[in-house]
């Protein structure tokens, strides 16, 4: 799914509960907005918490051994943080739930 496609769904959605009220050219400044939110805030190192879907967290990995792969010689990776998400058990109860209706027994 893009983003073009996830301002499609909020939109259809909004217009299903509440009637036609958000443009879609809106609708994309708040899909926009979110997501700049969510950036900038692990960005600062901020967990963010989205009850019933999932938590982003920042966590640091540490330094380690690799290979450059053209020559095969030792290299060392910095110690650097990473973005991570983890999904609320509920998200994970929907995949799993959707994953054994779309599996043929």
């Amino acid at each position: 799914m893009t983003k073009a496609d996830l301002v499609e769904k909020v939109t259809a959605s909004i217009a299903r509960r509440a009637g036609p009220m958000i443009s879609k050219k809106d609708c994309a400044r708040v899909v926009d907005a979110f997501l700049e939110a969510v950036k900038v805030a692990l960005a600062e190192q901020h967990n963010i918490e989205i009850r019933g879907f999932g938590t982003f967290k920042i966590r640091r990995r540490k330094t380690r051994m690799a290979r450059n792969p053209r020559t095969g010689n030792p290299v060392e990776v910095a110690a650097r943080p990473v973005p991570v998400f983890k999904p609320s058990k509920e998200l994970r109860a929907l995949v799993a739930e959707a994953n054994e209706t779309a599996a043929p027994r």
